[in-house]
């Protein structure tokens, strides 16, 4: 039985991942339905399915490249401004454009939120299962990899792209997150991979950079509106997000999502060795 279920893992290791994924995740789903649990949805899901997966088609190797990925701290210092401050433009830009169409910012809420801005984004980012940024050894440090061996780094992330909108679902039909959180989702995973290509495979940089985004768009800039404010601040945070996502991709080229390295890959289900100066791609692609 474990030699047949170790096969099927490694005949399949990306459709055992997100099943996987889903199960970890959703468990709460039940329990949330009658009181018992304040989410439906756990966040470490994806990371506990990719070291399960690596586990079984890697061993130690894997599991450790991963791991190594989540402390993999030497990145440009831009690529550090890049994570914390493109969430923080795309939802000021997004509140400013809010109250230009006639939405009223609850200011009790903008001053006791902007307060605790610094608490709240080191909870999210260093408390597994709180916020998304536990999500990301599994999609970042695994999924995208493996997505973006054989094909372009544009169409790895169309294809995560829905893949992850079934993962938020019971986060939206609860009402925790809105139903535009789909288009959201296209322009964040292109973004997200591209920070991720340019970063070296960092899976911590990406850690930061989502703990930040729910920090800002979540719990202080979405939080200053309420009734149909909040729905049309929840379209436009992800209209601009796809509009950033277009900048990078017209920039950066579809190939790689990046014009200086290539873009990460998991060909043979273990994770490519950590290179201090990766392959640079080459200026005829």
């Amino acid at each position: 039985m474990k030699s047949r279920l170790s096969t099927v893992v490694k005949r399949h290791p990306l459709t055992v991942f997100f099943v996987l994924a889903y199960a970890l995740s959703w468990w709460p789903w039940i329990l949330y339905a009658y009181d018992l649990a304040p989410t439906p949805v756990v966040g470490f899901g994806p990371f506990l399915a990719a070291l399960a997966v690596l586990a079984i088609t890697s061993g130690k190797t894997g599991v450790l490249g991963l791991l190594r990925r989540m402390v993999q701290w030497r990145v440009g210092v831009g690529w550090y401004a890049a994570a914390l401050l493109i969430p923080v433009a795309i939802s000021l830009a997004a509140a400013k454009s809010n109250t230009l169409l006639g939405a009223q910012a609850l200011e009790s809420a903008e001053r006791g939120a902007w307060t605790s801005i610094f608490s709240t984004f080191f909870f999210l980012l260093l408390v597994p299962g709180v916020g998304g940024a536990w999500e990301e050894p599994g999609w970042r440090g695994y999924a995208v990899p493996k997505l973006q061996s054989g094909r372009s780094a544009l169409v790895a992330s169309l294809i995560f792209w829905p893949a992850l909108v079934i993962w938020h679902l019971p986060l939206m039909i609860v009402g925790t997150i809105p139903w535009s959180e789909i288009v959201f989702l296209l322009g964040f995973v292109i973004v997200f991979n591209w920070v991720f290509n340019n970063a070296r495979g960092s899976v911590l940089i990406i850690m930061v950079m989502h703990a930040m985004n729910n920090t800002i768009s979540f719990n202080i800039i979405g939080a200053m509106f309420t009734g149909a404010d909040s729905v049309r601040y929840a379209w436009l945070y992800a209209a601009g997000w796809c509009v950033v996502a277009m900048v990078v991709t017209l920039v950066s080229g579809p190939q790689h999502l990046s014009r200086k390295y290539k873009k990460q890959e998991i060909p043979d289900g273990s994770l490519r060795p950590d290179r201090s100066t990766p392959e640079p791609v080459r200026t005829d692609q």
